[in-house]
């Protein structure tokens, strides 16, 4: 049976000033969005080059943050949102949501499709098969922090024991789904020209399935709980959507075959 081992979630202490290995791996995401992105802009069908490349991570990192605080509060805090809004900027006390993120970055993305003057699925299509890195090195500062753990699972091989109760490692599951696979995966489709639409597709059809698989083990909120008669957790819920609209752009765009190159 493997145990915890119980990871500072620290990283370094100066003086009064903490830094913690959640953001540090926030940080690292960004820092291999932006190592991948400037060697695919190098690409002739890439609409970006190295230096909008960065430009664009600024703006998608806002999107990230922003946007996963505000979707936090709004899907799994409202309550004590609307105890006080100003909770909303309480962001030390943890909180942070994929599909608010996820929001936050389209709106980042419409925007600066807009400005460049192309179209938003380019952009789109362009950033979509970096994101799983983010999501790798995000699920692995949920397990230094002891967070996000799955249900007990006492006969499970895998289980990973956690103040003396053998749990499913839930967010280890999802690096490994949502983050290494849909990464190998997306980059592997991705390395010639694909319909325009499509790239897009596979990835929210990809992250749709592993996040709808993996909360089966994961815990819900306490303050929630199970939804939909006791069927369904608010994860999985939010991810519907997602789901049927990926699958609708990848259809769409094979019948379009519409390639820019």
């Amino acid at each position: 049976m493997l145990h915890y081992p119980e990871i500072d979630p620290v990283a370094l202490s100066i003086g009064s000033l903490s830094i913690h290995w959640y953001g540090v791996m926030y940080l690292l995401g960004f820092a291999g969005f932006w190592w991948m992105g400037t060697r695919r802009a190098r690409r002739s069908d890439t609409p970006l080059n190295a230096e909008q490349v960065g430009d664009f991570l600024f703006y998608g990192a806002l999107g990230v943050i922003l946007g996963g605080r505000i979707g936090y509060m709004l899907f799994y805090g409202w309550d004590v949102l609307a105890d006080n809004p100003l909770n909303i900027l309480r962001v030390w006390d943890g909180g942070m949501a994929f599909h608010g993120g996820l929001l936050g970055v389209i709106a980042a993305m419409w925007w600066y499709a807009k400005r460049l003057g192309i179209r938003f699925f380019q952009l789109a299509d362009f950033v979509a098969p970096m994101v799983p890195i983010g999501l790798l090195t995000g699920r692995i500062g949920n397990f230094i922090n002891g967070e996000l753990w799955g249900a007990p699972a006492p006969d499970f091989p895998l289980a990973m024991v956690y103040e003396g109760v053998a749990r499913h490692p839930s967010m280890l599951y999802e690096a490994l789904l949502e983050g290494l696979l849909l990464l190998i995966v997306l980059m592997v489709y991705s390395r010639k020209p694909r319909p325009l639409m499509t790239v897009s597709g596979l990835f929210l059809l990809g992250y749709g399935a592993a996040r709808f698989a993996v909360e089966f083990v994961r815990l819900p909120d306490a303050h929630i709980g199970y939804l939909a008669g006791g069927w369904f957790t608010m994860g999985q819920l939010l991810t519907l959507p997602m789901l049927a609209y990926g699958a609708w752009l990848f259809v769409r765009g094979w019948q379009r075959r519409e390639v820019i190159s």
